[in-house]
């Protein structure tokens, strides 16, 4: 949607396919909502991205009316000297984030919602926040739609082909041909990117919501998003305000999940069944970490990583194509808040083979 765009604001004749609706689940945006955040302990060099992607979420904001970008702040915890707190403290002083150190104490008196043990090192970003995903999407494609771009939903590409300077593409429902060609397939990548079926590694994530004994103390003004280390656990559990009346839809309560990458599946055979061993390690976590949480559990969600061999972002053109082909994949659970930016990026592309 992103793609389309940026391209057709800048002239191009656009054509989207989508194989499913604008919104749906079947793939890596499910649940709603998303982190974004700026002092990025994956690598300091997204961060340039990420300023211009605030910029372009802002610029979204102003063209459609609608709240996109929700200023939370952000929570990381974790055990003192943490890859991840530390990281995050690096990227935050190359690039000027700002960034608050807290003390354990500090931050129950400041969040008590929170139980943060002893030895841990607590830090608040206060810029970053979360995304609205429906809304996110939804006003992108609007947006193409209104600056000429054509996209059609509930038709699924079958095979594409390249020619004599002209692509192919083959649906369900008809041919097209075009000078360029974009594939942001995210999880069904692999069915059309050639070459890339064994570097691409598609996980199954579950999503948690719970109601919280006092749902006040939880909202959007009273509690940040988060991100915390539990010892022993890979990754880090991260989760999010529950939602006020007005705010974004979805389930009632506050969301939580694992972020790392879970069973290794496959876009069309992915287990959409919640099992208990799903949820277990959720409901701890909150009994130890956010004892207000609760243990009702009022909805779940399936969704997918698709996961590049060292969980960076693979944006380029396809090798042999003559710049004819972009392809952005891999985005490795860590890509919605790059969103706004990385359409730009496909569109300089598409247009002038660099950006």
């Amino acid at each position: 949607a992103s793609a389309c765009y940026h391209l057709a604001a800048r002239g191009q004749k656009v054509l989207g396919i989508e194989q499913f609706d604008v919104l749906h689940t079947q793939g890596a945006h499910s649940g709603h909502t998303r982190i974004i955040r700026k002092a990025y302990f994956e690598h300091p060099d997204y961060i340039p991205l990420l300023q211009r992607a605030y910029s372009n979420w802002a610029k979204l904001e102003a063209s459609c009316g609608e709240k996109i970008y929700y200023p939370t702040g952000l929570l990381y915890a974790a055990p003192k000297g943490d890859p991840l707190i530390e990281q995050v403290k690096a990227s935050a002083a190359l690039y000027s984030i700002p960034l608050q150190v807290l003390t354990a104490a500090e931050c129950s008196v400041r969040y008590p919602q929170f139980h943060i043990p002893a030895g841990f090192e607590v830090l608040l970003e206060p810029e970053a926040g979360f995304l609205d995903v429906g809304k996110a999407i939804t006003q992108y494609a609007r947006a193409a739609i209104q600056a000429g771009a054509e996209i059609r939903t509930r038709e699924k590409v079958l095979d594409w082909k390249q020619e004599e300077g002209v692509v192919t593409v083959q649906t369900d429902k008809g041919k097209y041909k075009a000078k360029k060609l974009v594939i942001t397939a995210g999880p069904w990548s692999a069915d059309l990117i050639p070459g890339i079926k064994e570097k691409l590694t598609i996980t199954r994530q579950v999503l948690s919501w719970v109601q919280p004994h006092t749902p006040e103390q939880f909202t959007t003004d009273q509690f940040p998003c988060w991100m915390i280390v539990k010892p022993g656990v890979p990754g880090s559990y991260y989760g999010f305000p529950a939602m006020r009346p007005g705010e974004v839809g979805g389930p009632s309560g506050i969301k939580l999940a694992l972020h790392h990458p879970g069973q290794p599946t496959t876009a069309g055979t992915i287990d959409r069944k919640i099992h208990p061993e799903d949820l277990d390690h959720l409901l701890s976590f909150a009994h130890e970490y956010l004892p207000g949480a609760g243990n009702i559990i009022t909805d779940t969600a399936t969704c997918m990583y698709s996961n590049s061999p060292d969980e960076h972002f693979i944006i380029d053109h396809l090798p042999g194509s003559d710049k004819q082909v972009t392809v952005a994949w891999g985005f490795s659970g860590h890509g919605f808040k790059f969103v706004s930016v990385v359409g730009e990026v496909i569109a300089d592309l598409v247009e002038s083979g660099e950006t």
